[in-house]
């Protein structure tokens, strides 16, 4: 059986998890409204990342004999001023959950739950490469300036991020064109 304190912490990583793939939903619209429909398309297999990632901590809940309490999401933002203000506002986000991550390692660590220890490892990597992922398009994007050449080149070249074979979140899965 789990430590109720790890409990309550990875509960609330779900809902923290949750509300990733919600947020990059929102950018997904914010995108293609933009005619970004390349950086829609690396948003979208975040979305679906950021879902895989709820699901890793609820499974393990559920593998511990603990049963899982959604607990609601917070609204959150719909509207960016620019292409640049999304991905500032992801990079900020990627680090809040690398925050998270490491809170909920040492309340682990602190409870000697040391069966939660291999999955929370994986986070702490994950998220190095989470923050790299969105620091980077965002310098990217300062290289780029106004350039809307550079914009669009940045655009097609983020549309070539691979979904994960079967992800729900690829148009193909449900027969939809773009």
């Amino acid at each position: 059986m789990i430590n109720k304190k790890v409990f309550d912490a990875m509960n609330e990583q779900i809902k923290n998890e949750l509300e990733s793939a919600y947020i990059y939903l929102s950018m997904v619209g914010y995108f293609h409204s933009q005619n970004l429909d390349g950086m829609a398309h690396w948003m979208r297999v975040q979305v679906h990342e950021e879902t895989i990632h709820a699901m890793k901590f609820f499974d393990h809940l559920i593998s511990r004999g603990a049963s899982v309490t959604l607990l609601n999401l917070k609204q959150i933002k719909t509207k960016w001023k620019n292409p640049m203000e999304p991905w500032q506002d992801a990079y900020a986000h990627e680090q809040f959950i690398t925050a998270k991550i490491h809170a909920l390692l040492k309340i682990a660590r602190k409870e000697n739950d040391y069966t939660a220890e291999p999955l929370l490892a994986w986070f702490v990597n994950e998220q190095i490469e989470e923050e790299n992922n969105t620091d980077k398009v965002c310098r990217q994007l300062e290289m780029v300036g106004d350039s809307k050449e550079g914009l669009f080149m940045l655009d097609r070249e983020l549309g070539t991020r691979v979904y994960p074979a079967g992800s729900c979140f690829d148009p193909a899965a449900y027969n939809l064109v773009q």
